[in-house]
């Protein structure tokens, strides 16, 4: 018994002798279960069968699972209307049916937004009731993570925009956040994105927890979650899993004594996750501070897991983390098992506040003086422990309060794109008539941020799929921080002058064009025209920047069409599709991590050699006749968006300019286009033979 519970610190405390009360007076179940969640568990490194099944079991339950990093089906979006079946909904995607009831819904309620940026598009983001930021994982914490080529199935290349076979990495999250005011930054877009989404960030347990914690209250998010070391990953390595973080237990009790030691624990919520599996872990959770609980391991067990440990190996038994069809058919799992089992948990829950004379669970949130530590157990002494600081409660925050209470004010008011809002909105009363077209005109200036978002989530919650070019926005000035952020097809920002970092972060469809201002006479590919870490995570669309472009420019790109004149370091990072002209130097480290997606750049001086990071990709001439039409067809595109002169230069004097290119290809990914090609091929000849 004692070497089991020395396994955690919540093992090593008891509750204190209270009066008890009738469980008749406690809080019912079916509320209580609202607080609970899954943990981001992404489609991807669970089944199709198991991830579907944990968002039908959550979504009956009025509690939420977790999408996890790597996107999400459209089709799982919405309210079933009528008793249908999974099959009816996803097709040949699920191999193990399930009967859905009239207001059933597959959809993950929590979308994750993690530095992978898997599938996160703005359509994904609008059907989020909270959108989550993964800044760390309790498995890995500051570490990315990676999805190994084998699990990348024809449909999670899909959803992840890349080709199925190639490992997929997940960068560590300082590529996109390099400070608490980038962090403040995203939770503004994708607030505008989403504006009935709350914001949630990810943290992991460990030294300085409480500090990080009360810069992201103060960055409004309005969610926080607390991640303990004994979480997990099927990708993490044994180092981390042995050696990353610490227990939930020390990193929530220190969350919440800094957010009410600095008066902020009223704005955020605290959700805290990490091998949690019973009614009691729930209850110290809340006496040591949290609003909502995150379950994985234990749901996972409900549905089937056998803790084979093979979940990075794509062969689990149970059907449950792998993509194998063959293994995915052995699924067993049904969401009413799922639902049973938080039932049970939230039982328990009740009978231990009945006995702690507790009725509301809120009245149980930081009640610290609920729990102490057994002075007849020698086992805290022999080890060396001392929980004076975990259930430390100063008197003087007596009043203060302890839980939830408030909403963030997010300051949406202060959107740049409210001034087009009402025209938006009777644009979209009328159906978005195609034969119609909106046009803005505006001064900006560097306080204007995320242009663009705000009209991106509106259109996308309402459905609206507009044709190229359906709204224009035509700017003067310097744009501030992510400019286009999200921006969705149908829209066209044109901006005459220059632009701060994110410029087109997550791009959905849209259009940015950006050329200098009327009355520049320098050189334009001499000149800086956009900040750093922009197109970060795009999925679809274009941008043209008549000039050049800071760092980490188009990082994780996985699909939007892209030209510069030039570049600064790291450029093209863990790109996984898209195509992006550089019509000018770059800086080093060029391509690092590049598993999809071609690039062409300018080698004037000879020198790409240098600054290229060879271990994913292989470059050539621009030879083939299909390549050399299509980089002439978008530097044509460029000089028509931007009139850059310097890709009317090129345009004139094609035959000599094409011959100075540099085609960047990743190895993986030419192997699996050629693998494709011959399949088609071998496909085409086959059908030949039998019409023969």
């Amino acid at each position: 018994d004692q070497h089991k519970r020395h396994l955690t610190l919540r093992g090593l405390l008891t509750f204190k002798e209270t009066k008890p009360i009738d469980i008749s007076e406690v809080e019912s179940e079916d509320s209580i279960i609202k607080r609970f969640a899954t943990a981001a568990m992404s489609q991807g490194a669970i089944s199709t069968e198991a991830h579907t099944a944990i968002a039908i079991a959550m979504n009956r339950l009025g509690a939420m699972s977790n999408s996890g990093e790597g996107g999400e089906d459209p089709r799982r979006n919405g309210i079933i209307q009528q008793n249908t079946t999974t099959t009816k909904i996803l097709g040949k995607d699920i191999l193990f049916d399930y009967p859905l009831k009239k207001g059933d819904c597959l959809a993950s309620k929590v979308r994750q937004v993690a530095s992978g940026r898997f599938g996160v598009t703005c359509e994904y983001l609008s059907e989020a009731k909270v959108i989550q930021i993964k800044m760390a994982q309790g498995a890995k914490p500051g570490e990315g993570g990676q999805l190994p080529g084998h699990k990348v199935s024809p449909y999670i290349g899909m959803l992840r925009h890349s080709l199925p076979g190639i490992g997929l990495i997940s960068p560590p999250p300082h590529h996109d956040i390099y400070s608490i005011e980038d962090l403040s930054q995203l939770i503004f877009d994708l607030k505008l994105a989403n504006t009935k989404a709350d914001i949630s960030v990810k943290l992991v347990s460990e030294v300085g927890i409480g500090t990080v914690a009360a810069g992201v209250a103060k960055c409004k998010a309005d969610h926080i979650v607390i991640s303990g070391h004994d979480g997990g990953t099927g990708a993490a390595p044994a180092s981390s899993l042995m050696h990353a973080g610490t227990a939930w237990e020390v990193g929530l009790s220190e969350v919440q004594q800094t957010l009410v030691l600095n008066h902020l624990r009223s704005r955020v919520r605290l959700q805290v996750d990490g091998q949690i599996k019973t009614g009691r872990d729930v209850v110290i959770g809340a006496i040591l501070g949290a609003d909502e609980f995150g379950f994985a391991t234990a749901p996972l067990v409900c549905l089937g897991c056998t803790m084979m440990r093979k979940c990075h190996n794509n062969t689990c038994p149970a059907g449950i983390a792998t993509q194998d069809e063959r293994l995915r058919r052995q699924f067993t799992g049904r969401p009413e098992h799922l639902m049973n089992f938080y039932h049970f948990i939230a039982r328990e829950v009740r009978e231990i506040m009945a006995k702690l004379g507790v009725r509301v669970f809120d009245e149980l949130i930081g009640r610290v003086d609920l729990l102490k530590t057994n002075a007849n157990d020698p086992l805290p002494k022999k080890l060396g422990l001392c929980f004076d600081k975990i259930l430390y409660h100063d008197e003087s925050l007596d009043g203060e309060p302890m839980h939830h209470v408030i909403a963030q004010d997010h300051e949406l008011e202060k959107a740049f794109d409210l001034k087009f809002m009402d025209s938006i909105k009777e644009f979209v009363k009328d159906d978005c008539p195609q034969d119609k077209t909106l046009c803005f005109t505006s001064r900006i200036s560097n306080v204007n941020r995320s242009i663009g978002t705000l009209i991106s989530g509106y259109l996308t919650a309402h459905k609206q799929h507009l044709k190229e070019n359906s709204i224009s926005l035509n700017l003067e000035g310097t744009a501030g921080q992510s400019l286009g952020a999200f921006l969705c097809q149908g829209l066209f920002i044109k901006l005459k002058g220059q632009a701060n970092d994110y410029v087109g972060k997550g791009l959905s469809g849209g259009i940015i064009a950006i050329s200098h201002a009327d009355g520049f006479t320098g050189n334009a590919s001499e000149n800086m025209i956009g900040g750093n870490t922009c197109l970060y995570g795009a999925t679809s669309g274009e941008a043209y920047f008549s000039g050049r472009m800071g760092e980490r420019f188009a990082v994780r790109n996985s699909g939007a069409t892209a030209v510069c004149e030039g570049l600064g370091d790291h450029g093209l990072e863990y790109m996984t599709g898209g195509t992006v002209v550089i019509l000018g130097s770059i800086g080093r480290n060029f391509a690092a991590g590049m598993s999809g997606g071609v690039a062409y750049v300018w080698d004037k001086k000879g020198t790409f050699d240098y600054y290229c990071n060879m271990d994913m990709v292989e470059i050539s001439l621009v030879e083939e006749s299909q390549y050399r039409k299509e980089l002439h067809e978008l530097i044509r595109q460029h000089y028509l968006y931007t009139g850059s002169k310097l890709a009317r230069t090129m345009l004139d004097d094609w035959p000599r300019y094409v011959e100075q290119f540099i085609q960047v290809v990743p190895i993986e990914y030419k192997r699996v286009l050629q693998e494709e090609q011959m399949r088609k091929l071998q496909q085409k000849i086959a059908d030949v033979q039998r019409e023969y």
